[in-house]
């Protein structure tokens, strides 16, 4: 599914969506094709169930985002240096 069918479909609330493919332009990163793996009504339990999710599968791309926006545009950062 694309954004615009996402928001027709699930309008004001929250979702986690699956990135299925998704493409790099500058810093920025812009999903092509998600999956809807669950709507909430609220973002604390739309990020308990990501965080369960991640744990299950850390390789797994997935957002948590709220139909009222626009458009997907994910700044991506760059880490530099030693994480702990």
């Amino acid at each position: 599914m694309n954004w615009t069918q996402i928001k027709s479909q699930f309008p004001n609330c929250w979702v986690l969506v699956g990135v299925l493919s998704a493409h790099n332009e500058g810093d920025f990163r812009y999903p092509n094709d998600m999956e809807v793996l669950e709507n909430f009504p609220d973002s604390v339990a739309a990020m308990k169930r990501y965080r369960e999710l991640h744990l299950q599968d850390r390789q797994r791309e997935m957002l948590v985002l709220h139909t009222s926006r626009e458009a997907v545009e994910i700044e991506e950062r760059r880490w530099v240096g030693v994480r702990a």
